[in-house]
């Protein structure tokens, strides 16, 4: 038996999204002549409850709307076309795959609430960076919870990645001080921070984060950290809310979202871009290591509604 594509794992874990979604799209745009507006409001649900948000959702119909006054949309089927060509448009204009150069050091640093995938995102990532070629060293700076260490040194061994990581409870700054020290001393490979995620105690969390961007900025002038903010994308709204957030506190620069395969509101990913200017870097569909893969918008949108 062959292995499986990247593609058909993503249109397998989008398949609780697709159901969703592109199911009762057809069913409701089934054999129906006229575009009315019961038909609207109908389709106006159905968006709203895939999370791709108000906006989306009024700016489509708004376009289906202005299609049929202009004799371009003659068939209710048409509207599909319409989604996928808005969606595709949206999610290509912020596409901004990440450009990892070899023989320099890059850095990423992790952020993102507990209980979003953090940390496994973060070994995921590792392996996948080093099959590509990459040396990767992980920084335990999530020191207050014990598991995150343990985990990620676990990882650490799997993929082949030295970790830095000092005892529980110590300075997360201090950390990744040690870190960006290796740099200095000619580390030339990726540098993945793992960060604590309590979002409950925003102000404390918001500050740690803030600190430990201030040590990497001072310690490592030259080098100009991607702020990736894990998301899963089971939490739907409050997904939006969260990037939301961290963007505005942190300046995160783009998106890894988790869990796409337990979710029917994958649409999530258009609304976050859509009202958040941020681009997907990555997403997971699965358990598996090699389940996080780089974003693909037309993969996505393929997968999401043929």
């Amino acid at each position: 038996m062959g292995k499986i594509s990247f593609f058909e794992k993503l249109k397998t874990g989008l398949s609780k999204t697709r159901n969703a979604l592109t199911k009762n799209l057809d069913n409701l745009i089934f054999g129906k002549r006229v575009i009315d507006q019961e038909l609207f409001d109908e389709l106006e649900e159905l968006l709203i409850l895939a999370d791709m948000g108000p906006q989306f959702t009024y700016d489509l119909i708004d376009d289906v709307k202005q299609r049929v006054s202009r004799n371009e949309l003659k068939d209710a089927n048409e509207i599909k076309k319409v989604l996928q060509e808005r969606m595709d448009a949206i999610l290509r204009k912020m596409e901004k795959p990440l450009t990892i150069p070899k023989g320099k050091p890059f850095i990423i640093m992790a952020i993102g609430v507990n209980g979003s995938g953090k940390t496994t995102t973060i070994g995921k990532l590792a392996n996948l960076l080093k099959s590509n070629g990459h040396e990767v060293m992980l920084v335990a700076a999530d020191t207050f919870r014990a598991a995150a260490v343990e985990q990620l040194e676990v990882w650490g061994s799997r993929v082949g990645a030295q970790v830095v990581k000092h005892k529980t409870n110590a300075d997360p700054a201090a950390v990744v001080f040690d870190a960006m020290t290796k740099i200095k001393a000619g580390y030339s490979g990726v540098v993945i921070v793992d960060t604590a995620g309590r979002l409950h105690t925003r102000i404390n969390l918001m500050e740690e984060l803030k600190k430990i961007k201030r040590i990497i900025d001072k310690e490592a002038p030259g080098v100009s950290p991607e702020i990736l903010l894990v998301l899963d994308a089971t939490t739907g709204q409050n997904a939006v809310i969260q990037a939301k957030i961290f963007k505005e506190e942190i300046g995160a620069t783009g998106i890894v979202l988790t869990k796409l395969d337990g979710t029917s509101k994958g649409g999530v990913v258009i609304r976050i871009v859509s009202e958040l200017a941020l681009p997907v870097q990555y997403v997971g569909v699965g358990e598996g290591v090699d389940d996080l893969r780089v974003f693909d918008s037309s993969n996505f949108t393929r997968a999401l509604l043929d």
